[in-house]
């Protein structure tokens, strides 16, 4: 399980060190989402764990009279978003906690909140959700994305089964499948006080590997960021040497011309704040 203290420490640092490459990896899902999210147009938007700030500066430079603010509780991922958005006026980034964080003033309430896959580590999932609502402007947006099952995203699946002992079914509470089951997270959001919720399943290539050997590339980045390598690191020297070798041979198989691919399943979770 990936908890708040691991955003604010080892894992916000390696995501922030390997932010091009995790946006490759989400590059098809990213332009669906940020086609729901603009759908509707917005004046202020809110990026929840925006990461190295992706979403929030696309957003920013295809509304460019909008402004857009994105959160995350990573110093580090921050430091990249900002680093990336400094010749950009309409977009700000902060070190914040997007479950307690309020709007400077009734002025800035975001009429769109928006996320790629960053609400599934949020402690209490219910509270945030419901805080959310409670900050976003009457009848505000809300558009994120979130993986589906296990099962639906090979690179999960296949990457758990090499590692000795672990388990298929992942652990409860935060986590990269924390909003799986649809019907939970419906009714979960319903509580929250969101309305006209939909969920559109999205299925897409999640790109691990390119360049000039896509399988060495796909490699690092595997053991770089994620579940396997979090994984990986507890091993013991002589199985961590195996799952090594068993992860470059499983992609491989997954390598078609200059491109390591794998399947990838998403729910795409829209949805409305009261008027």
């Amino acid at each position: 399980m990936t908890d708040k203290t691991d955003w604010q420490g080892r894992v916000g640092d390696s995501w922030a060190k390997e932010w091009s490459r995790t946006d490759r990896s989400f590059s098809a899902l990213t332009d669906r989402l940020l086609g729901l999210a603009s759908a509707g147009g917005f004046d202020r938007a809110l990026d929840v764990g925006c990461g190295a700030g992706e979403v929030s500066l696309a957003l920013a430079r295809g509304h460019p009279d909008a402004r857009v603010h994105g959160l995350d509780i990573s110093d580090t991922l921050i430091a990249a978003a900002r680093s990336r958005g400094e010749r950009r006026s309409n977009v700000s980034f902060e070190v914040a906690d997007a479950s307690i964080w309020t709007p400077p003033s009734d002025n800035d309430a975001p009429d769109l909140i928006v996320s790629r896959h960053g609400v599934m580590f949020f402690e209490n999932p219910q509270s945030a959700f419901s805080h959310l609502r409670s900050i976003a402007a009457p009848g505000g947006r809300l558009a994120f994305s979130c993986f589906r099952s296990v099962s639906d995203n090979i690179w999960a699946s296949e990457l758990s089964a090499l590692i000795p002992g672990n388990s298929a079914t992942p652990p409860s509470g935060p986590g990269p499948f924390a909003f799986g089951d649809a019907e939970a997270t419906r009714s979960m959001l319903e509580q929250a006080g969101w309305q006209d919720l939909n969920f559109e399943a999205f299925d897409y290539p999640y790109i691990a590997g390119g360049g000039d050997d896509p399988v060495e590339d796909a490699h690092s980045f595997f053991l770089s960021i994620g579940p396997a390598a979090g994984a990986a690191s507890r091993l013991e020297p002589e199985a961590r040497e195996r799952f090594s070798d068993d992860l470059r041979a499983l992609l491989a198989r997954h390598c078609n011309d200059s491109l390591v691919i794998l399947n990838a399943g998403a729910w795409l979770v829209t949805g409305r704040a009261p008027k």
